[in-house]
């Protein structure tokens, strides 16, 4: 069953078009990794699926529901507000810098969401986060506000607020782009485990180890498009295009 269809996507700012033409799809239970070189347009794809910034064409399906469309005379539509809401209750999306609310405590920032727009009663939403604070080692954490925290650890109570919404498809914009490198390890282990329990997943990353090692399929992006997209052992094999390739060396040099 496909979590997520995407079809023609497209964007531009002004005359310059960052996304031509992208189309993909992510099974249910799949992990899905997003490669390419900066200004190729991954995070604006993720931004245009999780609704924070408007495409201008193609077609966009989450969870079975049409997000955007092309109507009748062939133009790009959305969906009406309640159905995008829905979605939006559908998908999950880590920032890279975290985007935790400063003046709230770790457990506040996560019980935020599931009380204020769920809906859900205050101690079953604070059972919900200690549980996934226990999850990512910060049960110690509740009471601490973010600046108390090293940056894997806001990142973990990141990863915790997501969840804590039920979402059935997760998006992580470079996670750990803002970490140094041993933080970095703690942020991969929880995505890595967050994969073994069967979390659909699309991963816009710069760790090309983690993307060989944890993705299901890659995906190559550059100049707005995507170049190449397939198994990992088609991506970082010999098999791979001549830019792939060369992309490639950076990291292994």
């Amino acid at each position: 069953m496909a979590m997520l269809e995407v079809n023609n996507l497209s964007k531009r700012f002004g005359e310059l078009e960052v996304l031509k033409d992208i189309s993909f799809n992510v099974e249910k239970g799949e992990v899905v990794a997003v490669i390419g070189p900066s200004g190729s347009g991954k995070s604006t794809m993720l931004r245009c699926i999780n609704q924070l910034e408007k495409a201008d064409g193609g077609t966009i399906n989450v969870c079975g529901t049409d997000m955007l469309i092309k109507n009748d005379k062939g133009r790009t539509v959305y969906a009406d507000a309640a159905t995008l809401r829905n979605i939006r209750l559908k998908t999950g999306l880590v920032f890279q810098n975290f985007n935790l609310f400063p003046h709230m405590t770790v457990l506040r920032n996560i019980t935020e969401a599931p009380v204020c727009v769920l809906k859900q009663d205050k101690q079953k939403a604070k059972d919900k986060a200690m549980g996934l604070l226990k999850k990512m080692g910060l049960e110690s954490k509740d009471k601490s506000y973010p600046c108390e925290l090293s940056g894997g650890q806001q990142q973990r109570v990141s990863i915790a607020r997501a969840l804590a919404l039920e979402p059935e498809i997760l998006f992580f914009d470079e996670p750990t782009s803002a970490l140094d490198p041993e933080l970095t390890g703690e942020i991969l282990k929880v995505i890595k485990e967050l994969a073994a329990d069967g979390m659909t997943m699309v991963i816009v990353t710069h760790e090309m180890a983690f993307a060989r090692d944890v993705a299901d399929k890659v995906i190559f992006m550059e100049n707005g498009y995507i170049v190449e997209m397939g198994a990992p052992d088609q991506l970082f094999g010999e098999n791979a295009s001549e830019r792939v390739q060369q992309f490639l060396k950076r990291f292994n040099s």
